[in-house]
């Protein structure tokens, strides 16, 4: 159905979602989920604590190359790596004692992953049963799930990385948390976003969604185990594995918490135009890089000042598949025919809604042809409630902050 004749509410638009189609048609009655990288986003702070702790004791220079063959694993086996790759005077459990202070202290800051929390409350509300499966300590992992509302009690069922004889990638803890389930393995859901863990899930003999933590396409190979791949928790389209359906969606697009940004506009590819035929702005992403970071790639919906004037945007976050970017970058996209450039000025966004994950496209033409559809996605979307409302936030017609941001 065209969305621009569809009531306002509904389910996840079809066909945009999964990444790779589901390898199995299995019926899915208990979800395991793994909580660092696949909830909360607790890679960031733990590299941040093995940063200062290697250039604090050990005057070594970090490098961020081997965070690849961590992921995923208990803590002591992932500092072993550390400690054999940087050739430490030390043993894992040394090293690990350091960071154990710190990392306490960082626990209640560690952010939810999107659509972390949208999951939890769709596994509440359809009473499926649910375990935790993760590689941390049983102290940390209580640390860190209670410091989310709500979350001790819907994962009130847990497996910890040091009860189980052998830690991912050996199926250990997937097969342990199916038998505090009471649940067939074949019946399990398991939803991870390290390549270990896609391991593990596939050896208990479940079916396994990868949510990579890895998501550039030399990280793909990775990952090709896995029954499906999805961008983000956003993307999760639980009716492909015989769940109910989430019904979130508004008018195509996901309702989300609004997030601002802003800056003057600089040239960027010169695609847009000349390749596209699509003319896009580009913003200096230097001034909101963690504001970057807290959200997924893909492709969103809102609205932009500029000239004192409020108009409607569809806007990509990411790294451009298609043309495989090598850095992170957002170009909105106003819905609107200008007669001139607006270099240097300054831009303003108000994000209120996501449509899709980024993807990769056989043809320029499949490219422009999909740019255009989210372009119609969102000229809808903002005609309606919750997206409407926005479009009047003071925000966007109110000068900037000398980084570009202004909080919600």
């Amino acid at each position: 159905m065209d969305s621009s004749d569809s009531a306002p509410g509904g389910s996840v638009p079809a066909g945009i979602n999964v990444i790779d189609g589901v390898r199995s048609s299995r019926k899915i009655t208990h979800i395991i989920l793994d909580l660092d990288g696949t909830l909360l986003d607790t890679e960031a702070v733990v590299q941040q604590v093995v940063k200062e702790i290697l250039e604090r004791d050990y005057r070594k220079e970090y490098d961020p190359a081997g965070v690849e063959k961590r992921l995923g694993l208990r803590p002591i086996e992932g500092y072993q790596h550390v400690v054999d790759d940087y050739g430490l005077p030390c043993t894992a459990q040394e090293f690990m004692d350091k960071t154990i202070p710190m990392m306490k202290q960082r626990y209640p800051s560690i952010p939810q992953l999107p659509g972390a929390g949208r999951l939890l409350t769709y596994i509440k509300r359809h009473r499926i049963p649910v375990a935790l499966a993760s590689s941390s300590l049983r102290m940390s992992m209580q640390l860190k799930v209670g410091a989310h509302e709500g979350w001790p009690e819907i994962l009130a069922v847990s497996v910890a990385g040091e009860e189980v004889v052998n830690g991912k990638p050996a199926p250990d803890i997937f097969l342990k948390a199916a038998e505090l389930l009471k649940a067939p393995p074949e019946s399990c859901l398991v939803i991870e976003d390290a390549p270990a863990g896609v391991q593990a899930g596939k050896a208990a003999g479940m079916v396994v969604l990868a949510v990579p933590s890895l998501p550039k396409k030399k990280h793909r190979p990775l990952y090709e185990a896995a029954d499906a791949i999805v961008a983000s928790l956003l993307d999760f389209r639980p009716e492909e594995f015989g769940l109910p359906p989430f019904d979130d969606y508004i008018c195509d697009a996901l309702p989300i918490e609004p997030w601002y940004l802003g800056g003057p506009v600089i040239k960027g590819f010169g695609r847009g135009s000349k390749v596209l035929g699509i003319p896009t702005a580009n913003l200096p992403t230097s001034s909101f890089q963690d504001k970057m970071a807290e959200h997924t790639c893909g492709i969103y919906l809102g609205w932009a000042g500029l000239r004192g004037k409020v108009y409607k945007m569809v806007m990509s976050v990411g790294w451009n598949p298609y043309f495989d970017n090598d850095s992170k970058t957002v170009e909105p996209w106003l819905l609107h025919e200008f007669e001139d450039d607006f270099y240097d000025e300054e831009l303003r966004l108000v994000v209120v809604g996501y449509i899709r994950p980024e993807a990769n496209f056989p043809s320029l033409d499949a490219l422009v042809k999909r740019i255009r559809e989210d372009g119609r996605i969102a000229k809808n979307a903002l005609e309606h409630s919750p997206y409407a409302e926005y479009g009047q936030d003071a925000y966007l017609t109110t000068p900037l902050a000398e980084n570009g941001v202004q909080s919600s």
